[in-house]
């Protein structure tokens, strides 16, 4: 009796031994690439067989069958991430299943920069062909409440930076993390402002800051000219900055700025119309949200373009008119 059960257990034992060292030479042979690399993407909410039929059906010499019992051997069937990948000749099964369960996604990236307004950074998204368009038809508002923000204008509500993401991302999970980088940014500049600011909460130094983005050729004068602007709130001033009069001229603006488009009416038209515009006019930097809730300690309230992406600074209308004759020949005073 002990002989007749001792060689079925010897036989399955020969099985197992079998089957494992079968799985391991299938793990670790290189899987076969008509070229030297080969990239794929698997789409959110793919299931193991659709990532191996995926991956299959873009010339990686893998039959899926072999990447699915492989994953349910490992016990990593469910943990297959979404998003674009690379592989080399000379990758095993065993390699691509770690690439799979790691999320070691192949990466794009995007610049937004500092300036830029809304509508340019909509051109650079919808004309990345790494990200999967999303928002190309909709409307500033239907994404701003798809963001979860309906009550701000898009304008200045994102953070410009360089932007790594997997590709055949959303657009507006792209979107989604700038916002988040510019609240995120906002709120802790916005607590550590500098005391007795005539702002009435965060969303007016964005606007601020939007301004001073716009108005500075040079960074050592962000807050000089952040000061002239706060200087000229607490006085009731008009700001009487250039870059919100042209902003408010919409496509109405042909690059040259008239005197007749000074006296234009549009809510951001800061000659017109005193204190801050109604949205941000562009995407502030870092360095400008700084500036504007920490301006420079100074009286000055006018302030105009040397001609060499610095500006000159004047306490009075004298100073400035005598400033403009100097560095802006036929300019306005």
């Amino acid at each position: 009796m002990r002989k007749t059960f001792r060689l079925p257990l010897a036989f399955a034992l020969l099985a197992l031994t079998l089957v494992a060292a079968a799985a391991a030479f299938v793990a670790l042979v290189p899987i076969s690439l008509p070229r030297e690399q080969i990239e794929f993407t698997l789409p959110p909410g793919s299931s193991l067989r659709a990532a191996a039929r995926e991956i299959a059906a873009s010339e990686v010499g893998i039959e899926p069958w072999v990447l699915i019992a492989l994953a349910r051997l490992m016990g990593v069937d469910a943990s297959i991430k979404a998003g674009s990948y690379q592989i080399s000749r000379g990758t095993t099964p065993l390699e691509l299943l770690h690439k799979l369960t790691r999320g070691d996604f192949t990466q794009a990236e995007l610049a937004f920069i500092e300036g830029w307004t809304f509508r340019q950074m909509r051109q650079r998204l919808d004309a990345h062909p790494d990200l999967r368009h999303e928002t190309s038809a909709l409307s500033e508002g239907e994404i701003m409440r798809l963001l979860g923000a309906p009550e701000l204008a898009a304008e200045g509500a994102f953070f410009p930076d360089t932007y790594l993401f997997a590709k055949r991302s959303s657009d507006l999970e792209l979107l989604a993390r700038a916002h988040r980088a510019m609240q995120r940014h906002l709120q802790q500049q916005w607590q550590a402002r500098a005391d007795r600011l005539p702002l009435g909460d965060a969303y007016q130094a964005l606007i601020l800051a939007s301004i001073v983005e716009k108005e500075t050729g040079r960074d050592q004068d962000r807050s000089q000219v952040a000061a002239v602007l706060v200087n000229r709130l607490r006085l009731g001033m008009p700001l009487q900055t250039d870059p919100t009069v042209i902003y408010g001229l919409g496509d109405g603006f042909d690059g040259d700025l008239r005197k007749r488009d000074l006296l234009a009416d549009t809510p951001y038209n800061t000659y017109t119309r005193r204190g801050l515009p109604p949205t941000p006019i562009a995407m502030p930097g870092l360095a400008s949200l700084q500036a504007a809730l920490h301006p420079a300690a100074s009286d000055a309230l006018y302030f105009v373009a040397r001609g060499d992406g610095s500006s000159q600074f004047s306490r009075t209308l004298a100073e400035h008119d005598q400033a403009v004759r100097r560095y802006q020949k036929g300019g306005r005073p």
